[in-house]
């Protein structure tokens, strides 16, 4: 039975600032919705990798892609246990003494194992949801993996079952003793900005610019 909160493990409970760490799972959804890229973190043969990687998301489930030659890709399908994490800056805090410079964030990490998905028709979709969630819109507006590049191409399920939020919000925390000093203290907001669409130099088509490109955003919810 899906309920509001997701539940907290001992792997997942928020240790460090507790009061920071989320649950809900409208907050967690949100964070995911609007990035792009997340960081996949597993270790081979004793060795860490942590690399990006462009994602998806698909209710309760993150869907992960890339090269089917790609050694991320093949460890992740043969059941290795892997950590996801997306994080979105926001500002940076800036306090009057130094231990209280901070940051304004938003973050999710995800714990678990992936899937492959190997039906062709769920494979199919689930490239179509990675490039909706990537630029909404645009599936309608390209063509469609051929047989060849679906080969080329491994699609991951991660369930979304051990995954905690944690955000940083508002001024600096400084001490008490500290709000006389001279010092200035704040926050410089950080937003990310999107230009104009540029064609590429052999482009062909001489049509008008898709709304969808030139009004494309990720909105924060």
């Amino acid at each position: 039975m899906t309920t509001d909160r997701f539940d907290a493990t001992p792997r997942t409970r928020v240790k460090r600032l507790p009061d920071r760490g989320s649950y809900d799972r409208a907050l967690v959804h949100a964070i995911l919705d609007e990035g792009i890229i997340c960081h996949v973190g597993i270790t081979v043969e004793g060795q860490p990798f942590v690399l990006p990687m462009a994602y998806a998301r698909r209710g309760d489930a993150l869907l992960l892609h890339g090269s089917s030659a790609s050694r991320l890709l093949k460890s992740l399908a043969g059941g290795i246990h892997a950590c996801v994490t997306v994080t979105h800056l926001d500002g940076l805090v800036i306090a009057r003494s130094t231990f209280h410079h901070s940051m304004n964030y938003r973050s999710v990490v995800a714990l678990g194992t992936a899937t492959p998905i190997l039906d062709p028709e769920r494979k199919l979709q689930a490239l179509a949801d990675l490039v909706e969630h990537l630029v909404p819109g645009r599936g309608p507006d390209a063509r469609p993996p051929n047989d060849q590049e679906m080969k080329a191409t491994t699609i991951l399920d991660f369930p979304l079952t051990e995954v905690s939020a944690k955000v940083r919000s508002g001024p600096p925390g400084d001490e008490p003793e500290d709000l006389a000093l001279p010092h200035w203290a704040g926050v410089i907001p950080m937003t990310t900005q999107y230009g104009h669409p540029e064609a590429a130099p052999d482009l062909s088509a001489k049509g008008p610019i898709p709304p969808y490109l030139i009004e494309y955003r990720r909105t924060r919810s």
